[in-house]
């Protein structure tokens, strides 16, 4: 079996040290690259710092029970510091090379011109943009089959969601073996068109600034706001997903409750999206008609709805929101 792929993280702020630790933790070898020219005083303080707050967040999960806190000496071992003058040979040997350089187009270009000039032709390149479309990007990088986009969410050596985003060219091998090294270090990829906002962030973009709104005209306090979103909301959606919610309710719920709050709130954003009125007039409600998002047609009802009951106990059993029978005479 070959070792584990050699990760270069470019950029060394907090998305870097925090992919650094994710795979040092799961056994690769790590370069922690930094990009901006510094004299050596600096970029030793910049390597101190950085390991110093990879080590912080290891000994805090060994804390409270993740492993036991004799690995974590192992895990630093894995991950060296490269300052931008030394940084050329250390990119000679990454074969995963993630950008996490700011936001900025001018940064990204350098950034990618800089790395692809000293990386084997064989290294996949990935940015973590969130914002950046990764058919953008993908002119930056030489032979850009190999490229795609790859957002992490913080901290990234936690969440285990990586939302990869490919671009047109995009080799579909270069996918398949993104997708396969996540997984193996216990990460759940998923992957979506080069589009604004990729998944999560476009959700989050709603429900955020809803909530706001909702301050805003006084409907609830925010303690009320986040309560609801912890013990309602969130739960849900974390047993379920949201389009298996859906189904699971029924298309026709959505179609009417967007309809009354369209109208009752006078707001088109609430309308229901076309594929919902076209579903509708198909009589594709979901679960009950065996045909929604999903495809229900071979599905066991009785059985699929005793899962997505067990998930959910497990989930409130978890954070102890079962409550005790006969709570109520106590």
């Amino acid at each position: 079996m070959p070792p584990p792929a050699v990760i270069g993280a470019l950029g060394a702020g907090r998305m870097g040290r925090g992919i650094a630790h994710a795979f040092a933790y799961a056994g690769h070898e790590v370069v922690l690259l930094d990009m901006k020219p510094r004299d050596a005083a600096a970029a030793a303080a910049l390597r101190e710092a950085g390991m110093k707050e990879i080590g912080a967040s290891l000994a805090a999960l060994a804390e409270l029970g993740a492993f036991s806190a004799d690995e974590i000496p192992a895990m630093l071992a894995r991950i060296r510091f490269a300052a931008r003058d030394e940084a050329p040979a250390a990119l000679a040997g990454i074969d995963v090379l993630f950008e996490g350089v700011p936001e900025v187009l001018e940064a990204k270009r350098e950034a990618f011109a800089f790395a692809c000039a000293h990386l084997p032709s064989h290294s996949i390149v990935a940015s973590t943009t969130s914002t950046m479309l990764s058919t953008e990007l993908a002119a930056f990088v030489t032979n850009p089959g190999r490229f795609l986009n790859c957002h992490w969410l913080n901290p990234a050596y936690l969440i285990p969601l990586v939302e990869l985003s490919p671009h047109p060219g995009t080799e579909p091998a270069v996918l398949a073996r993104m997708k396969a090294m996540l997984e193996k270090i216990g990460k759940k990829p998923v992957v979506c068109k080069a589009a604004p906002g990729y998944i999560v962030p476009r959700f989050q973009a709603l429900i955020m600034n809803e909530a706001a709104r909702m301050l805003e005209q006084g409907v609830a306090t925010p303690e009320d706001i986040d309560r609801a979103v912890r013990y309602g909301f969130g739960l849900r959606y974390a047993t379920m997903g949201v389009v298996e919610f859906i189904d699971y309710g029924g298309l026709d719920i959505l179609y009417y409750a967007s309809r009354y709050m369209s109208g009752a709130l006078g707001d088109a954003r609430f309308a229901p999206p076309e594929i919902v009125e076209r579903y509708m007039a198909q009589g594709r409600v979901g679960l009950r008609s065996g045909q929604g998002f999903f495809d229900w047609g071979t599905t066991d009802v009785a059985a699929y709805r005793k899962d997505v009951l067990a998930r959910q106990l497990d989930l409130f059993g978890h954070l102890g929101l079962v409550p005790a029978p006969g709570a109520a005479l106590g």
